[in-house]
């Protein structure tokens, strides 16, 4: 299988506890089951995104803050989703969204949504980092790339996301050699369309490919970049004792 052709790590992965890290529910008031079940003792969640409307919207949300409330007071990272799309939103855009991420939410770090991956890019998701680590105590810093980047990256944030997307492509994808070099919690693979029947083989290939922060879900997008994260997965229940447990070959 071509996601097994890899080097070896420095950090091996049965030293690895995996977790969850939750890209985004709908809102509360539409997605209450959802946002309860991340409350529940012992869930193995590693963090969870709050994504108010494409970003903190424009004033504060009372739902929005209690949710975030009850997950930090359960122990629980909570990250605001800042989309970068692509590089085309300024800088100013991008830090005034977490200035109003931290003064309504309390959040603990960052999801830098659609971020850039080419070199080209690199200096100013650089400084973007930079900056949000000094207003927010040090946040928690998460780049969604969705693909392997330049491999400096990898120097200013907490995490990455190297890979995004569809089943379809997760199960022949492969991991660029330059990862080994990291220990797999510093990456994170979100993925839509895992049909349960699949679900140990999905969790196989991130542990071969040296992800440690996972999101399976068997829902689909149907236009929308956010809708196959928005509902909790039909196989929750599940994947919550899978991971919780650890990934077995």
């Amino acid at each position: 299988m071509p996601y097994l052709i890899r080097a070896e790590r420095n950090t091996a992965p049965t030293d690895v506890r995996p977790g969850l890290g939750i890209p985004g529910f709908a809102h509360p008031l539409l997605a209450p089951a959802e946002w309860s079940e991340l409350t529940r003792p012992g869930a193995p969640l590693h963090w969870v995104v709050l994504n108010v409307a494409d970003g903190p919207g424009d004033q504060p949300d009372p739902h929005c803050l209690e949710a975030a409330g009850r997950l930090r007071n359960a122990g629980v990272r909570v990250l605001g989703h800042l989309d970068t799309a692509y590089g085309l939103r300024t800088f100013g855009e991008v830090i005034s969204d977490a200035h109003h991420f931290l003064d309504w939410y309390q959040v603990d770090g960052f999801l830098l949504d659609r971020c850039p991956a080419d070199r080209a890019a690199f200096p100013e998701v650089r400084r973007t980092a930079t900056t949000l680590r000094a207003i927010g105590d040090d946040a928690h810093i998460v780049l969604g790339h969705g693909t392997h980047p330049y491999p400096g990256y990898a120097e200013h944030a907490d995490q990455l996301v190297t890979f995004s997307g569809p089943w379809s492509d997760y199960r022949w994808s492969q991991v660029a050699e330059w990862t080994a070099d990291h220990p797999p919690e510093r990456f994170c693979h979100f993925v839509h369309g895992v049909p349960g029947p699949h679900l140990d083989e999905a969790l196989r290939i991130a542990r071969w490919q040296g992800a440690a922060t996972l999101y399976f879900t068997d829902h689909t997008g149907h236009g929308g970049r956010t809708e196959a994260w928005e509902p909790l997965p039909g196989y929750w229940d599940d994947i919550v004792s899978r991971v919780g447990t650890g990934v077995s070959e």
